[in-house]
């Protein structure tokens, strides 16, 4: 089964998108902020991240540019999921390692549509 961790520190964004990453069978694990997403891929790396931009303790850029310098932080695809849509703040996610980006708020053919643009979906 293929994994997905989300990272977001809104509850409800997590339980939306474990609802939908479930329908479409993914095991999915959550984390409320970069650090706690950090822990979480040390200690069992995911095969997509779904990650949001704005969040305390460690923003998703944070995370991601911490996630790709580490051994095997190249792995995993992440998919930004942000209220974040200029051009430039998507530039500056592709060009830190994100693989792909959806814009909240996102429905199930959305997220799947991303997700098979990665290769996982």
């Amino acid at each position: 089964m293929k994994t997905c961790l989300v990272v977001d520190d809104s509850k409800v964004i997590r339980k939306v998108a474990r609802h939908i990453l479930e329908t479409l069978d993914f095991d999915v694990r959550e984390a409320g902020d970069g650090q706690e997403a950090l822990e979480a891929c040390s200690q069992d790396s995911p095969d997509v991240i779904l990650l949001d931009w704005n969040m305390p303790v460690m923003s998703g850029m944070d995370f991601l540019r911490a996630l790709r310098q580490t051994e095997g932080g190249g792995a995993p695809k992440v998919v930004f999921c942000t209220t974040e849509n200029g051009l430039g703040h998507i530039r500056a996610a592709i060009d830190a390692g994100a693989d792909e980006y959806v814009m909240k708020p996102f429905d199930r053919e959305t997220l799947e549509s991303k997700l098979q643009i990665v290769g996982m979906a």
